[in-house]
């Protein structure tokens, strides 16, 4: 399950979502969410949107095609990456909020595959050259956040009044997304860019690790908040197979 173009990588998702309807499975979610993302991308591009829109369907099919062979080697039972095994070992945790399942698959494919995607495609050329259309990504997800928080408001009906009187929700989302996360994937890659390529294996194991402790921070936030997510989980509405039709609505 490898893509080429960008209508591929499209192809595919919709291929994993309708899978993990059927069967049905939490990975869905992320799968759901991702597909909105890469068809923003994909209107991106078509409209002229990035300096070099070429590139930027090459470095969209590199990384989608890092959580294609994730899932692929998971679903196999191979090993994929570390920061992926913990994301997808989490599928058929009961408790654990649409939310958290949606932040351990941002963590693994922001925090790891970003930077090498984005490493990969400036192989032998200056990294940053890519920076202004890797920033142009941010405008993209924050027009999604919105999107994104109207259909966990669907799933978990006490959000929307939350939302009205904070807008913390809205930090969580872009922080995690954009402003950490992507910032980070960006330092990650000029690494990545700038080392021999020989040293690349352990560059992108040792980042893996440092990844996957990240994950802790969705896994195990305190006592107190693992409360207020259990009621969170419990007040959920839908099965996983509406949840992810809800995610997938434009």
């Amino acid at each position: 399950m490898q893509a080429t173009t960008i209508d591929e990588v499209i192809s595919f998702l919709d291929a994993i979502i309708e899978e993990n309807k059927q069967i049905p499975s939490t990975m869905g979610y992320f799968a759901a969410l991702y597909q909105k993302v890469t068809c923003k991308v994909k209107e991106g591009i078509e409209n002229h949107f990035f300096d070099d829109n070429p590139r930027m369907e090459r470095l969209d099919v590199i990384f989608a095609n890092r959580y294609l062979q994730a899932y692929t080697d998971f679903k196999n039972g191979a090993t994929p990456s570390k920061s992926w095994v913990a994301a997808f070992d989490e599928a058929d945790n009961y408790w654990f909020i649409v939310l958290q399942h949606l932040l351990l698959g941002m963590n693994a494919h922001i925090n790891l595959d970003l930077g090498i995607a984005a490493a990969e495609v400036m192989k032998g050329k200056n990294i940053e050259d890519l920076k202004d259309d890797f920033d142009k990504i941010n405008v993209i997800l924050g027009e999604l956040v919105h999107d994104v928080e109207k259909e966990l408001s669907i799933i978990w009906t006490t959000l929307a009044k939350i939302i009205k009187v904070t807008e913390k929700f809205d930090t969580i989302l872009i922080d995690f997304s954009m402003k950490l996360a992507r910032d980070g994937a960006w330092k990650y890659a000029t690494l990545l860019a700038n080392s021999p390529e020989t040293t690349w294996p352990q560059l992108i194991t040792e980042r893996d690790e440092k990844v996957t402790r990240k994950v802790q921070i969705v896994i195990n936030p305190g006592f107190f908040i693992k409360i207020l997510l259990k009621i969170i989980r419990l007040e959920e509405r839908g099965t996983i197979k509406t949840r992810i039709e809800i995610l997938e609505k434009d």
